[in-house]
């Protein structure tokens, strides 16, 4: 079945940096495109960046909150999906979470999800 494992959350403070993994298991991972959305405390889902299935070109999408901060990449021969988060601020802070929804490029329906890593942006 499709497994998503999200790793690499922890405390940092305001304007550092975090590298966010999720490795991806039981289905072709290159087939798929991929997101990553969070969850602040008391909040909705809120989707993050995608990234379509295609290595290059105009393949990312950011919301407008991380644009320019975040990147997201990823490595189909080791079915990883990353997520490079720099100039970190405290609005930041929630549960992140890897996702395979129904459109990559914006909020959309999630079909799978992993547990979540937990970000914390506190001084």
């Amino acid at each position: 079945q499709v497994q998503l494992v999200e790793s690499g959350g922890g405390l940092v403070q305001p304007g550092g940096s975090l590298r966010l993994s999720c490795l991806g298991s039981g289905f072709t991972f290159s087939n798929y495109g991929m997101t990553w959305v969070r969850q602040a405390p008391g909040k909705g889902l809120e989707w993050v960046a995608g990234i379509s299935i295609t290595l290059s070109g105009n393949n990312k999408r950011y919301a407008d909150s991380v644009r320019g901060r975040f990147t997201i990449a990823r490595d189909n021969s080791n079915n990883m999906l990353y997520l490079q988060m720099s100039n970190l601020k405290p609005e930041d802070t929630a549960m992140y979470y890897c996702t395979i929804s129904d459109m990559w490029s914006q909020q959309s329906n999630i079909r799978h999800r992993g547990k979540g890593t937990l970000v914390t942006v506190s001084s």
